[in-house]
């Protein structure tokens, strides 16, 4: 989960974008595409998704300065259908690839009931909810998930089989906040976790939902996008282009009237805020509306960005030159 800081300064959202283009710029990005990963990486501070938003810039930057990723990538479509589309990413980040695919997948969807798109050849596409949010207000359901490359070695944990395990799911609604759940199903569970141990002796069954639910992502983003399995096999010009990824659009009209669908989708936000909370003290809300309330805050007032942020942030600006706005 991601918590807010409990010490911070605020920073205004456009301030954060300019900054954190500026950071791109002078890593050697075009400025188009600097500016594109400022957005999104914002917009997830702006909703509290702080482990994904503008701090990942620290490596981001260091990755492309030093060669790993290809700076100015030119994503192709290399296979088109009617309804489905794999995308090359050219060796950059993945944020240029999932993005514009899912855009042209939007149009899509528009005359096809189904629409899946597949990402190949990139880096790290960030968090599975940006794309899924993109989707918000088509009147479709949304599943975005992403694979990277594995290393898997006899002995390993088998906890290791699922990877990061991205994924994000949609459902909209009319007047209330949508349903937007974004996660990762490991996150609680990687090598470094304290608690990983007693998580599987107390529940081991989520334990292994959870291993499962990275499987698929791993099947579906990594495997179908052609990160193979073993990396001996891997030919990548850009080495750290070893993530792809999988958007499935599906049209609410092939089952339900969109505007009922969005009316009950409302009801059923209003009914899980009476709800009794996991926590108490806490709110309760469908997935993604806590996010959605600190969004509206973080606009209002600027985002909070804590010490490990600043300082993560503050070291790659020194080393490129770049003034940070804080």
């Amino acid at each position: 989960m991601n918590i807010p800081p409990e010490a911070f300064v605020r920073v205004e959202a456009a301030a954060m974008e300019r900054f954190a283009a500026e950071l791109g710029v002078a890593a050697g990005m075009p400025a188009q595409r600097a500016t594109l990963l400022a957005e999104l990486l914002t917009a997830n501070d702006l909703r509290g998704v702080l482990s994904h938003g503008t701090q990942q810039l620290a490596t981001y930057v260091r990755l492309v300065r030093d060669g790993s990723l290809n700076p100015a990538p030119e994503p192709a479509v290399v296979r088109e259908t009617a309804n489905s589309l794999l995308v090359d990413g050219d060796g950059g980040l993945g944020y240029f690839a999932a993005a514009e695919g899912t855009r042209r997948l939007l149009d899509k969807v528009a005359d096809s009931d189904v629409a899946v798109l597949v990402t190949r050849q990139h880096g790290h596409f960030g968090a599975a909810g940006l794309y899924a949010r993109m989707t918000l207000g088509h009147d479709v359901l949304c599943f975005v998930t992403s694979g990277h490359q594995l290393d898997l070695r006899p002995g390993d944990p088998v906890h290791s089989a699922a990877g990061g395990s991205p994924m994000a799911f949609t459902a909209p609604t009319g007047e209330e906040d949508p349903l937007v759940l974004d996660f990762g199903a490991m996150h609680d569970l990687y090598a470094d976790s304290p608690h990983r141990d007693e998580i599987a002796r107390l529940a081991p069954g989520l334990v292994h939902r959870a291993i499962g639910l990275g499987a698929v992502c791993q099947a579906w983003g990594g495997l179908l996008a052609g990160v193979p399995l073993d990396p001996v096999r891997a030919e990548r010009r850009w080495p750290g282009a070893n993530q792809g990824s999988m958007v499935v659009l599906l049209k609410i009209a092939l089952f339900a009237e969109p505007e009922h669908f969005r009316a009950e989708m409302d009801a059923y936000v209003r009914a899980v805020w009476t709800l009794r909370p996991v926590t108490a003290g806490q709110g309760t809300y469908l997935p993604g509306g806590i996010e959605a309330e600190r969004e509206r805050a973080a606009r209002a007032a600027g985002i909070p960005v804590g010490e490990e942020h600043r300082a993560l942030l503050g070291a790659a600006a020194a080393e490129l030159g770049v003034a940070a706005p804080w």
